[in-house]
């Protein structure tokens, strides 16, 4: 919206609501903020525009940038239950297959019949190892060689493949970050190694996922909360941007949704966009490549549902890689 060189900004009624109106002219520029949001306790909430040729774009303060959100129950609660027992979850899902042949009621019937004991169930479960340590560092450390040091060369044969170096949204901060969209790239050199060992090189086994299944398991919640750990403290003590930041005030709710809008070491690393698409969703084919491999040792065929779910979810796979741009 244009005005002459002085036109000042109007907030909306929501951030009124919440820090009082201190100085601000109600002109032609409106900065909107939803209102289960607040902006975080200040002294005075300013507002400038900086005028063009062609318009006039509101850029607002820190205080308004950093946005805090009222948590509600239902919200805290959720986020309780999924840091609680998300892991727990997955380890009954896995457990019921490894020991009742996948039977997902026969565990809890044992229980409540009194025919096992947690105790028995815990001490079948496979314990983190060594191995499956080193074999899953090594495939984070591979993943992160991907993503930052090879760059994409897919966007130019690939017709509607939108890789490389791309521009994100800009941030409540006005910044524009820029994306190495290389996932697809990624995930075709990940496979194409993946078939060369299995079939000539013979590095490892196949089967070398689902034989280390539950220890790897293991390896990825530490990891999970590890990176969430480091997220929060990063946040906090040495953030990407100051003002690309949202506060609640609940440390749970905090922990588990995030503070940076987009946390990044150095100028590639972008924590939202690597460890949405790259260390699970890339390992996600490989997986199933691996119970095939299986399926393939134990009973000396393929089934077709197998072959289906692999067919399937190279496509979903695929699919996501054409869309990360919109993960970042």
């Amino acid at each position: 919206m244009t005005g002459p060189d002085d036109t000042g900004c109007r907030v909306s009624s929501a951030v009124h609501d919440w820090c009082g109106d201190r100085s601000l002219h109600d002109r032609s520029c409106q900065y909107w903020v939803p209102s289960q949001q607040r902006c975080t306790p200040t002294d005075a909430v300013t507002v400038r525009c900086m005028t063009g040729p062609a318009n006039t774009e509101c850029r607002v303060s820190s205080a308004v940038h950093r946005l805090v959100r009222e948590v509600d129950w239902f919200s805290l609660g959720s986020v309780i239950f999924l840091l609680m027992f998300a892991p727990l979850i997955v380890y009954y899902f896995v457990m019921s297959c490894d020991q009742y042949q996948c039977a997902l009621t026969s565990p809890i019937l044992d229980l409540y019949s009194g025919k096992t004991q947690l105790s028995e169930i815990w001490n079948k479960t496979p314990a983190i190892s060594w191995k499956a340590v080193y074999i899953y560092a090594a495939w984070v450390s591979f993943q992160v060689f991907l993503y930052v040091l090879l760059p994409d060369i897919c966007h130019k044969f690939l017709p509607g493949y939108v890789g490389g170096v791309q521009e994100g949204a800009r941030t409540p901060a006005g910044i524009v970050n820029k994306y190495q969209i290389n996932g697809l790239q990624a995930w075709i050199v990940t496979h194409i190694l993946w078939f060369a060992n299995a079939y000539y090189f013979h590095w490892f086994s196949p089967t070398i996922i689902i034989d280390n299944w539950i220890p790897l398991l293991w390896c990825t919640n530490v990891l999970g909360y590890s990176v969430s750990t480091f997220a929060m403290i990063k946040a906090y003590l040495f953030p990407t941007n100051v003002k690309d930041r949202k506060f609640t005030g609940n440390f749970l709710y905090d922990y588990m949704m995030g503070i940076e809008f987009n946390p990044r070491i150095g100028k590639w690393f972008d924590f939202k966009l690597f460890f949405n698409g790259r260390p699970g969703i890339v390992a996600w084919t490989l997986i199933n490549l691996s119970y095939a491999a299986k399926q393939q040792e134990l009973y000396g065929q393929v089934t077709n549902s197998m072959i289906l779910v692999n067919i399937l979810q190279v496509w979903s796979m695929i699919n996501s890689d054409f869309c990360q741009l919109s993960l970042k």
